[in-house]
């Protein structure tokens, strides 16, 4: 047997040099699996708000801009380029939001907050693209011309004395407030959920929570949110637009030498991400009713980790907003308790992985797990709660967490963040 078809038959085959492929039922198992611990952990704490339709609905608000951040950055590392100014132009984006909600309404925010995106991502396209300037340094640049901008612009459009925006309501800190973004209700499903939810059966009202958080008081943003996903996955994994971008972030060299123009789709990809992470400063924005100084609170960043933790795939990406909207939702609707919760979790997660590193003969991260789940167990036995600072940085602590075991699985563009020029292969 030649050497070619040996590596393609330890390929073909799970458990023989390649990985067994993640089906949907497989898919479908482990969240069945995840639902049914979380109902167990429930039970077994007495942490109602764990699994209720309020804590689901709040983890889906906020997961949507964490979530567009990241696919914005999906769009551009797809294409090559390393977008770390997702953070800018979410600035950019909840800026021109509330400057111009507040006067013509939230669905003309939520389009001014493309549009102030998308204007952060012409920079960077321009800087990185046209004039080959380091990824890194543009997107920090980014970041810090956005910041200072929209402090700037505030004083200057809110906080002029006898200006119509301070007599609105607006200061240098803030916009004036915008009308509310409608949202809708499945009539009858939301009350028969809900009910479901009240008797706290083991997975049956768990369930019934998570399902009402999604057909009550749901925003239209967020359904917008969900079909950008979809459209995303079908535009760049079943179009030829996306295969002729995505060879632009792998092989650019190869992709021009087919006829592709690499830089006409780097700049559209790098457009979109601007485009993306404006909408989800804009989601902000219209969730308070007006922009505010220090908005974003670094969101475009953890976005930056759910597009890594997700592995530069738009179904990652969503689980990793929700999973970190979970534990943003979390440590401000109910905090400690909550949190304490999931040491328990946390710390059966660890002895499942203590087993498997055992099992594969790994002894010493065995020990390190094993030993962690210990502690976390003493931990919940001896206090009732966790210290407030703690509550605030678990959404942070779950994003170094997720990224420090998922490390060994990802699989970055090849060519991403680095330098082309055009007809450099020739």
């Amino acid at each position: 047997m030649s050497t070619d078809l040996k590596t393609a038959t330890k390929l073909a085959v799970p458990g023989k040099g390649g990985r067994r492929k993640l089906t949907y039922p497989w898919i479908l198992l482990i969240i069945a699996g995840a639902l049914a611990a979380l109902s167990l952990l429930r039970a077994v704490t007495g942490t109602a708000d764990l699994t209720s339709a309020g804590q689901f609905g709040a983890a889906l608000s906020a997961a949507v801009p964490i979530g567009l951040a990241g696919l914005g950055g999906l769009w551009a590392e797809r294409a090559g380029v390393v977008n770390i100014g997702l953070e800018g132009m979410m600035m950019l984006g909840s800026f021109a939001a509330g400057w111009v909600g507040w006067e013509h309404g939230p669905w003309a925010a939520a389009l001014a907050g493309i549009a102030g995106g998308a204007l952060g991502g012409l920079i960077h396209a321009v800087a990185t693209v046209t004039f080959g300037v380091d990824h890194i340094v543009s997107g920090v640049a980014v970041n810090i011309l956005a910041l200072g901008a929209t402090q700037y612009l505030a004083t200057l459009l809110f906080g002029q004395e006898g200006s119509a925006a301070m007599l609105a309501g607006g200061n240098d800190k803030q916009s004036p407030p915008m009308p509310d973004m409608p949202s809708f209700t499945v009539p009858g499903l939301s009350d028969a959920l809900n009910s479901l939810e009240a008797h706290h059966w083991f997975l049956v009202s768990d369930v019934a929570g998570i399902l009402g958080a999604a057909v009550t008081n749901v925003s239209w943003l967020t359904l917008l949110t969900i079909g950008l996903f979809v459209g995303t996955f079908y535009l760049l994994w079943r179009s030829s637009f996306g295969l002729r971008l995505r060879s632009c972030g792998e092989a650019p060299v190869s992709a021009e030498s087919l006829g592709v123009n690499v830089y006409s789709y780097k700049y559209a990809a790098v457009l979109v991400s601007g485009a993306l992470a404006g909408l989800g400063g804009a989601f902000l924005s219209i969730g308070v009713h007006f922009y505010q100084d220090g908005q974003t609170g670094g969101r475009g960043y953890i976005g930056l980790a759910t597009m890594i933790f997700g592995n530069w795939r738009p179904g990652g990406v969503a689980m990793g907003a929700g999973l970190f909207g979970f534990m943003d939702a979390m440590q401000l609707r109910s905090g400690g308790p909550t949190v304490h919760a999931l040491l328990l979790g946390l710390a059966a997660l660890l002895a499942v992985i203590a087993l498997l590193k055992l099992r594969a003969a790994k002894r010493t991260q065995a020990a390190l797990s094993a030993v962690a789940a210990v502690v976390l167990i003493g931990w919940y036995f001896l206090a009732d709660t966790v210290p407030l600072e703690l509550v605030e940085a678990s959404p942070y602590i779950a994003t170094l967490l997720v990224l420090a075991l998922s490390a060994q699985r990802l699989r970055p563009p090849k060519a991403n963040g680095k330098p082309y020029r055009r007809g450099q292969g020739t």
